[in-house]
């Protein structure tokens, strides 16, 4: 089983760690793979705010009941280029990678409620690690550990005002993806190689609920508030293992020999219940600060599907954002870049695995992960459409304890096109 293997994934002095160019993480063996955050560039370039954040003009992931606040017909597409280096106690390595983050849109109902629908990736899976094993200068043994694959969303969501300032809101995804991890092992001295393959098919639902609330101060200031909670949902894992043996030509092409044994496995990934907080405090269109606290319990399995052993474990997670915007002076008509909005926040957080990369079940080090972001907006010629830039450095993991530390830099673009006419039928005068 890949369980009985992961401690290979992310351990030891031995390791060469092969970048793939769609490599996610060597952490995102577990679970479903690396979870992509449900936000859009704009709040991302934030730190991850979002919570009790309000916009007419701009798509919120994280709170449907922000939906509410929609005045216009917002059309939103994101990605991403990242680049990734894969540090360990002696040796590095990096590979890059290119994502869309999501395809959405937005329309209000009303002056008091709105909709969202969209397609977002919801997590990844891309490892490539190479465990060498000698006896002084002699070779003995390579085993080489893959992972592919993902999960998307898609996802509808409808906020409504119940009363002045206060907003409510709920969301539905469906999750559905497909995940594959291979193990192959060579021993010196022996002509067959074997490999273990394991093939997953993710299915589920998941729903969200929020509410926010906003109080003008004086000054024209006005303090917002908001939550979120993401209910406890099972995603079926259902596919097939096997285990057989190969050869390899001279050229590296497997040639498979011999059925070891193969059979169909089905269980559940449960993800876990999840709640966030918010507050923020800012001037319309001027500029805005924000806090966010997020929990969430730990990953449960069944059925042998990810099973925590003595080399890892699942715990309860958590992440703080922090971050604003200031826009200049959005009306300027002498420059443009006083109308540009101008974004930076910082975020940390604890990703809920634990991982003994010495393999004595004595050593399990939490797995966190920081980023620090800043990004821009820039207003198109239509002055509700917005061009916008990210840029984030983070780092995650640690090399302590034989396990692999990451260093990250993710450039974000998205577009945010709104119109008041997509919808309204034109007159001819």
């Amino acid at each position: 089983m890949i369980k009985r293997f992961i401690l290979g994934i992310l351990t030891l002095g031995t390791t060469t760690i092969v970048a793939q160019r769609n490599s996610a993480s060597p952490y995102s063996y577990f679970g479903i793979g690396e979870n992509f955050d449900q936000l859009t560039v704009e709040q991302s370039s934030m730190g991850g705010i979002g919570v009790a954040m309000k916009d007419t003009y701009h798509l919120n992931f994280t709170n449907p009941a922000a939906n509410a606040d929609l005045r216009v017909t917002t059309y939103a597409i994101g990605g991403s280029l990242s680049f990734l280096t894969l540090k360990e106690s002696n040796g590095s390595s990096s590979g890059k990678s290119t994502n869309l983050r999501y395809i959405a849109l937005g329309l209000p109902l009303g002056k008091k409620m709105g909709l969202t629908v969209g397609l977002q990736p919801f997590s990844s899976v891309g490892y490539g690690l190479l465990n060498s094993t000698y006896s002084g200068d002699d070779l003995l043994e390579i085993s080489r550990f893959t992972g592919s694959g993902g999960t998307n969303r898609l996802y509808a969501g409808f906020g409504a005002y119940l009363f002045k300032g206060f907003s409510v809101g709920a969301e539905a995804s469906f999750i559905f993806g497909n995940i594959e991890n291979n193990i192959f092992n060579q021993k010196n001295n022996v002509s067959l190689g074997t490999k273990y393959e394991e093939e997953l098919n993710i299915r589920g639902g998941q729903f969200k609920f929020g509410a926010q609330y906003e109080t003008e101060l004086k000054n024209k200031l006005k303090f917002n508030t908001g939550a979120t909670v993401v209910l406890e949902s099972d995603l079926s894992a259902t596919g097939s293992e096997r285990l057989y043996s190969l050869t390899l030509s001279n050229t590296g092409i497997e040639q498979g020999r011999d059925t070891l044994y193969t059979r169909n496995i089905s269980g559940n990934i449960t993800m876990p219940y999840k709640a966030a907080f918010g507050v923020g405090l800012g001037k319309t269109d001027k500029w805005y600060v924000g806090i966010n606290q997020e929990f969430r319990k730990a990953i449960t399995t069944s059925n042998g599907i990810n099973t925590a052993t003595n080399g890892y474990q699942y715990e309860s997670g958590r992440k703080l954002s922090m971050g604003g915007y200031y826009i200049p002076k959005i009306n300027s008509i002498s420059s443009y870049w006083d109308r540009v909005t101008y974004r930076a926040g910082v975020r940390f957080e604890k990703l809920g695995v634990l991982v003994d990369g010495l393999g004595t079940g004595q050593n399990l080090t939490s797995i966190d992960d920081f980023g620090i972001n800043i990004g821009i907006g820039l207003p198109l010629p239509k002055l509700l459409s917005n061009v916008n830039l990210g840029f984030e450095y983070g780092q995650r993991g640690t090399i302590n304890n034989n396990l692999v530390k990451e260093n990250y830099f993710n450039m974000k673009l998205s577009l945010s096109l709104n119109s008041l006419n997509w919808f309204i039928k034109r007159k001819i005068d």
